[in-house]
């Protein structure tokens, strides 16, 4: 059984004191299951995971380690690829705080935020409503959002935060603030893409969107240049209602995949055209003209299956996310030949396609300063073994950086431990300023550090 340190001692008594059995210590037999996140990569071990029932308890709990002078974690999901929900101080673990109320008529929603976006998106859509997330039921809502959100309803209906109406954050001075376009308008943009530098986010409000069903799912192809390069202009040139998420990648043994495939590149294209089934059934023809699917479960549904409930594996990963000012036939061959060959087990590069409604938002009307790039990559190499992935970063460097079209940016939810200059690269020049300006009213002793980390402005480089 590990022990607290002496010096901790004092705040997790306190903190047994004031939060009962909602607190997580070495000597509880779930305390392994509650201190592991998504990144197998990560072996922390706090002194406490707290897992406060409102945002009156989120308050008390920043104010104590603060007072405590420890290192604080908020967790979400826990899918940070940094491991940014977990620390060996203590962990501020949100799960127990799942409340939505749903105003359909009014198509808002407050949530908080220890809800997965899976289960937000099955709430409201009982409604036939919708806020657009990710491509991953199983993440939390704050996280995602508080990084941007691109997913399946992105170049319909923009980026998650473009969504935000409202929100309840925790500031480092245990402050509760409704923060909205007239009330903090500085924190209310900073949150908007800034990540978790200002304070823990508890509620969020959000536009929803009426949406009955949507033509969706998995489209499995064989891999070829040719199909990739292809298969991208396709759904770059697609309406704006079609959102497309390709994966290339060696085919692992999932119960989906024919046998014969198992081991073979193959491209995974994952489609969601949010309007009538009709014509999202013309829209994504083309794609199956490509080549004779593998399989292929493109269909009517709603849009809460777009997300199923199983909890992917952790694993060990290292990955490089780019963006692509297009890809060019040269780019589509680099890539499936980088991968025929890689040392790693399972490796794959995937590209989202973006435009639309997120590019007909202004680069300075959130923290999200990248609204012109026209697709997303990212590079991974993946293994059950978290020690041996280090060996495959020059492998994931390499093809990231030959990528021809790749420009300038970052994007802070695809980020994992890089440093201070690629955080630069997700808030470069006048955001990042802006950033730190905000940094230095709301958390001026960087408190709130464990995040892809905005320095207050005059402190070091800001970001």
């Amino acid at each position: 059984m590990e022990t607290i340190t002496q010096s901790a001692e004092p705040l997790v008594a306190r903190l047994r004191e004031e939060f009962a059995n909602r607190v997580v210590t070495p000597e509880h037999d779930d305390y392994e299951q509650a201190r592991l996140v998504f990144s197998a990569r990560v072996d922390r071990r706090p002194v406490a995971i707290v897992r406060p029932g409102d945002t009156a308890q989120v308050s008390r709990l920043v104010t104590l380690v603060r007072e405590a002078g420890l290192e604080l974690a908020v967790r979400g999901g826990g899918h940070s690829g940094a491991g940014h929900g977990v620390c060996d101080g203590v962990v501020l673990d949100l799960s127990g705080m799942k409340g939505i109320e749903i105003d359909a008529e009014g198509r808002t929603a407050w949530a908080q935020t220890g809800l997965t976006a899976g289960e937000y998106t099955a709430a409201v859509g009982e409604h036939g409503l919708a806020t657009g997330f990710g491509d991953t039921g199983v993440v939390g809502i704050g996280g995602i959002t508080l990084g941007g959100g691109i997913g399946y309803l992105s170049r319909k209906y923009g980026l998650t935060i473009d969504d935000v109406l409202a929100a309840e954050v925790v500031t480092a001075d245990g402050q509760i603030l409704h923060v909205d376009a007239e009330n903090h308008p500085d924190l209310f943009w900073a949150i908007r893409g800034g990540g978790g530098n200002f304070g823990v986010v508890t509620r969020i409000k959000y536009r929803l969107h009426e949406l009955d069903g949507v033509v969706g799912g998995l489209l499995v192809l064989p891999a070829s240049a040719d199909v990739l390069h292809q298969a991208v202009a396709i759904a770059e040139a697609a309406p704006d209602e079609l959102s497309t998420i390709i994966n290339v990648m060696v085919a692992p043994p999932m119960p989906f995949l024919p046998a014969e495939v198992h081991g073979q590149l193959i491209i995974m294209v994952m489609l969601c055209y949010a309007g009538p089934a009709e014509d999202g059934e013309q829209i994504v023809a083309p794609f199956r003209e490509l080549a004779t699917p593998i399989v292929d479960m493109v269909r009517p549904m709603s849009y809460p299956e777009m997300f199923p409930p199983e909890h992917p594996p952790r694993m060990g990963a290292v990955s490089r996310m780019v963006y692509l000012d297009g890809l060019s036939a040269e780019s589509a061959e680099l890539i499936t030949d980088r991968l025929t060959w890689s040392p790693a087990p399972m490796r794959a590069v995937q590209l989202r396609v973006l435009g639309g409604a997120i590019a007909r938002t202004a680069d300075d009307a959130t923290a999200y300063a990248h609204r012109g790039r026209r697709l997303m990559g990212n590079v991974a190499a993946m293994s059950p073994d978290p020690a041996a992935v280090a060996e495959y970063e020059p492998w994931v460097d390499k093809v990231a950086g030959k990528l021809k079209e790749a420009v300038p940016g970052t994007y802070v939810n695809f980020l994992g431990d890089e440093g201070p200059e690629r955080v630069r690269e997700a808030y470069p020049g006048k955001t990042g300023d802006r950033l730190a300006e905000v940094k230095r009213v709301y958390d001026p002793a960087n408190f709130f550090r464990l995040n892809q980390n905005v320095l207050p402005a005059g402190v070091g480089d800001g970001v």
